[in-house]
């Protein structure tokens, strides 16, 4: 199995991790290194020092491997590891049968090595690594001093139990249960007996303290316990008031004599038991009565350098009122401070102590309040409460403030979040010409796909390169070449070019058509659809599409008239966008036929599909008629197709004079094999043998003009349209 081991700061962030392939029995960390220990390896980890850590077992031989050190086992080891204590300088090692292996950090020498005649069950050192407490499995806690290693060979550390041995004073506590070192003091300790708490000061005891918490910390004179059956109970929603804070007598006394007799007495009680926590009361005390003097004496001794700056800054203040008010703010009394201020008839320094805290709200109020700020602070106040709103992702809120302030740049970035683009829009129009933040609205306004507003605050920056290539990256061709040629920017043509050629290389007909009708270059585009219309109906495709391919196509040479015309009948710019945009390109000039007859092909498809449509709703004069038109698009639709539907619908109906044309006609046609060409006789002979070849008598047609009798046929089809055309 592996195991992770991760390192945590204060607030439960993970700093760092490690897997490793043993299973953990027991563990310490010191400031920059962890000590993980399994029964019979150790694991030392220098988590501070990017890949580097140690693996060593205790019963074996150095092996070298990668970036870990590591010490392969000969065989497993029959003295277990129960328990370890580390320092900045030492590791101390128990093991089961009481050997205590003392080595020196961060060489991992051993320095010294001890027998116990006991089973140790825990082990801890003192900050200064000079003492060790341990605790057995029955309670019993014994202290002993340690030595370094001694010129050589080991020290007397190395000496077995007997005589006292290295025993501290014959210490000895039972039923013990918990014990910690203070992080700041060599000689003291603290301890859970049964249900009280025990500290000790070089093994002299203070008065016991009714607790049942675990131990977590011990320094500044102060401990901090857990009660953990309490917290066991609800583990999921632990309350604070379950760590407790247990003071030292020499605290509790120091605050006693301030309180009741003085600070004189106070500061021979803390010179006769100097700790830097003490001095620090009584420099706080000092600074209380004004007496700078001691106080800067009380943070030399306990080496607090911003308290020195601070008394430094104190005697230069030339009002005693203001001395308390700066006091009252270094002990976080602050209303007490800004009444002082304010009674003093100082609302600047009350606004100042406002602004340090950063309580800006506090800080509006005293400004409008009148007197001690002007406009230019109340704008960094509102935009400041902007910052708290906008740090807590309040944005509606954060909106509010920063429209008082008038910070454009947050309002942007706020109205980007909450998607209103709108509001967003307008504040393009408040900024000023060529400010760098169009830039920044514009790029919002892009990610988004807002063409329109985002070319706007590109062209207000004056930046036209930037407009046009966003028009082309949101696929607005005919906006970017409108651009272009406003702005005389020449490349988009050839920028174009390429694009279409890359999407026709690739078969993407479809796209290049929508890509030349978005730029407005109809000719282009028309002629694909009709090349498209022409390959369709070459294969054989669906009719339906056919027709709406080639009307399609008819539609995009009606707009390239009328774009032509309106740039023709422009006088007012004749440079203007559109003329540049409809210039013809001579060498792909689309067929002239198929300019002046766009809609010739989505006619052919029109009655070809009409002349089926009449034929299976049953009315074959009129599917005759049709197909007799249809004669007309032998250049748009294949003849073999033309003249057999015609041959289908006047066979039907009874036409027999028009089938034996349009057999006639598939009989000669071009490209018509034997074969086919047999079999259109064959059909023809069993037609004709049955039915003459000739049509019906009396079938005249109205003319649609003049409400006049033409006779039926071709030829007089003919003659109607040219009837309808002149009357004549």
């Amino acid at each position: 199995s592996r195991y992770t081991l991760t390192v945590s700061n204060a607030i439960g962030t993970a700093v760092e991790s490690r897997m490793i392939d043993f299973e953990p029995k027991c563990a310490v960390i010191t400031k920059t290194q962890v000590f993980v220990a399994s029964e019979n390896i150790v694991l030392h980890w220098h988590f501070k020092v990017l890949g580097s850590s140690k693996l060593s077992a205790l019963d074996g031989a150095m092996h070298a491997r990668g970036r870990f050190i590591s010490m392969i086992l000969r065989q497993p080891s029959t003295d277990p590891i129960v328990s370890l204590s580390a320092s900045d300088t030492t590791l101390v090692i128990a093991r089961q049968s009481g050997a205590l292996l003392q080595f020196a950090m961060p060489s991992m020498t051993l320095d010294n090595r001890y027998q116990l005649p006991f089973r140790p069950h825990r082990i801890a050192l003192n900050c200064n690594s000079s003492r060790l407490a341990v605790l057995d499995i029955s309670g019993l806690l014994k202290l002993f001093e340690l030595e370094k290693r001694a010129a050589g060979g080991l020290g007397r550390g190395a000496w077995r139990w007997g005589d006292g041995g290295f025993c501290v004073g014959h210490f000895e506590r039972k039923d013990v249960w918990d014990l910690k070192w203070a992080e700041d003091n060599p000689e003291l300790f603290a301890f859970m007996e049964k249900t009280r708490l025990y500290i000790f000061r070089n093994l002299d005891p203070e008065e016991p303290i009714t607790c049942s918490g675990y131990i977590c910390s011990f320094d500044n004179l102060q401990i901090k316990a857990a009660l953990m059956d309490e917290i066991m109970q609800e583990p999921e929603a632990p309350s604070k008031d379950l760590m407790i804070h247990i003071e030292t007598k020499s605290l509790r006394d120091t605050r006693n004599i301030l309180a009741q007799v003085g600070l004189a007495d106070a500061l021979q009680f803390v010179e006769d038991n100097p700790h830097p926590r003490l001095w620090k009361l009584i420099a706080d005390a000092a600074l209380d009565k004004l007496d700078f003097q001691m106080a800067q004496k009380a943070f030399v001794r306990c080496g607090d350098y911003v308290g020195l700056q601070f008394v430094k800054k104190l005697r230069k203040l030339d009002d005693n009122m203001k001395q308390k008010a700066e006091i009252a703010a270094y002990f976080l009394q602050f209303e007490l401070a800004e009444k002082i201020y304010l009674d003093i008839d100082r609302k600047d320094l009350a606004i100042d102590l406002r602004i340090r805290l950063g309580d800006w709200f506090r800080v509006v109020q005293l400004i409008k309040s009148g007197g001690g700020g002007d406009d230019i602070l109340l704008e960094k106040a509102w935009n400041s409460i902007g910052d708290y709103y906008f740090d807590r992702q309040r944005w509606s809120q954060a909106v509010t403030y920063y429209a008082q302030g008038r910070n454009i740049e947050k309002l942007s970035e706020c109205y980007y979040i909450l998607e209103d683009y709108e509001s967003l829009e307008k504040l393009v129009y408040s900024i000023s010409e060529n400010s760098p933040l169009l830039r920044d609205i514009a790029g919002k306004f892009v990610t988004v796909g807002m063409c329109d507003q985002a070319v706007r605050a590109y062209i207000n920056t004056g930046d036209v390169k930037a407009a046009i290539d966003t028009c082309v990256l949101l696929n607005q061709w005919n906006t970017a070449v409108e651009l272009a040629q406003i702005h005389k920017f020449k490349e988009i043509e050839s920028l174009l070019a390429s694009y279409a050629t890359y999407l026709l290389e690739k078969d993407k007909i479809l796209n290049a058509i929508e890509l030349y009708r978005k730029a407005n270059y109809c000719q282009k585009s028309a002629k694909l659809l009709f090349k498209l219309a022409s390959d369709a109906g070459k294969a054989n495709k669906n009719p339906l599409r056919i027709k709406k391919l080639y009307v399609l196509a008819a539609l995009e040479v009606e707009r390239y008239h009328h774009l032509t015309k309106m740039s023709k009948g422009s006088h007012d710019h004749p440079t203007s966008a559109l003329e540049g945009l409809l210039a013809e390109d001579k060498s792909n000039m689309m067929e002239s036929t198929f300019l002046d007859n766009a809609w010739r092909g989505a006619e052919a498809y029109h009655f070809y599909l009409l002349a089926q449509r009449q034929f299976y709703a049953d009315n074959m004069e009129a599917a005759v008629k049709t197909a007799l038109h249809l004669r007309q698009y032998e250049d748009i639709i294949d003849p073999k197709v033309i003249f057999s539907l015609l041959a289908l619908v006047s066979f039907h109906g009874k036409r027999f004079g028009a089938c034996s044309k349009a057999f006639i006609k598939l009989e000669a046609l071009p490209n018509a094999t034997e074969e086919t060409t047999e079999q259109f006789e064959n059909l023809a002979l069993n037609i004709f043998t049955k039915f003459p070849p000739i049509d019906p008598q009396n079938r005249d047609a109205a003319c649609s003009n003049c409400a006049g009798t033409l006779r039926d046929g071709y030829d007089v089809l003919q003659r109607s349209r040219r009837h309808d055309a002149t009357g004549v």
